[in-house]
């Protein structure tokens, strides 16, 4: 069995790889696949599944180029409803993986089809959750991104995310690994810890979200305090994960397509754009705009 944490810095963001037996299962994958695809065909595997943990506010996932490139499956859990084909797994539904099984557990707060996947090893053992936005290392999601979509307050989506913590994430074994979607840094919580991998057992000393004794009601009222406005291109995110997008080759095939100098200037005319330019001064008293 190999698991990989594939964490971008500049994004806080953990995409993971996990083989066993020459197949692959991708979570949470970035827009830009390529790495994966290679990293697969550098142990001559196989990409099985794409697992999503929700739909994504922060970033553009890849899950709809790496589906096509690869012909394998997205899986989503309960609730979710992308307008592409996809696998909504039931909570409790298993994957079979080379000799490792994949666990769904829903996991609804952060977002209604939020959903952390549970790793079995060789043995059957409870090995690792993969958790998104759930559950961080010193925090949990926030619960105030889906109150549109869910028409829910912040407060209920907490609550839900109360009861998906109790009833399924602590009560797994203390040496049980935590694999997050986030660390610090992203917007998608408030305390995140600058590690990345933890046990789950250190997180219930450490983490405020996961103390033993609190309350329901201590619990929303922690959670919801101090949240700061999320940024505005989240929502268009969402969509884009949700709905789908073109393929970022083609994004960036358009993107350098020049321009003719009439065609320049009428679009710097109509957006009222800064124009800078960045040739370098010989090239400049050549000509320019």
């Amino acid at each position: 069995m190999i698991i990989e944490q594939i964490y971008t810095g500049c994004l806080a963001q953990g995409a993971y790889y996990i083989e066993s037996k020459g197949e692959v299962a991708i979570i949470d994958p970035l827009r830009e696949v390529i790495p994966y695809i290679e990293r697969a065909k550098k142990n001559k595997a196989e990409i099985k599944y794409i697992f999503e943990t929700h739909f994504h506010a922060d970033f553009v996932s890849g899950h709809v180029t790496l589906a096509k490139e690869t012909g394998a499956p997205i899986v989503y859990g309960p609730n979710a409803n992308p307008s592409f084909e996809a696998i909504i797994a039931k909570d409790g539904q298993e994957f079979q993986l080379g000799d490792i099984t994949i666990k769904a557990l829903h996991t609804p707060g952060h977002t209604m089809e939020s959903t952390t996947y549970l790793l079995k090893d060789e043995t059957g053992k409870d090995h690792a959750i993969f958790s998104g936005d759930t559950l961080f290392l010193g925090d949990v999601g926030r619960p105030d991104l889906a109150q549109k979509a869910a028409d829910m307050t912040k407060e209920d989506l907490a609550g839900l995310l109360y009861d998906s913590l109790r009833n399924k994430i602590m009560p797994l074994a203390d040496d049980v690994i935590v694999y997050p979607a986030h660390g610090a840094g992203s917007a998608c919580g408030k305390n995140m810890m600058k590690e990345t991998v933890d046990t789950l057992g250190n997180q219930k000393q450490m983490n405020y979200a996961l103390r033993a004794n609190m309350t329901r009601e201590e619990f929303i009222n922690e959670v919801t305090d101090g949240l700061l406005p999320p940024p505005k291109y989240f929502p268009l995110n969402v969509k884009m994960n949700k709905e789908g997008y073109e393929d970022i080759d083609d994004v960036l095939k358009r993107g350098m397509a020049s321009l003719s100098p009439d065609a320049f200037e009428l679009a710097a005319n109509e957006t009222s754009a800064l124009v800078l330019d960045v040739r370098h001064q010989d090239e400049f008293v050549k000509g320019h705009i």
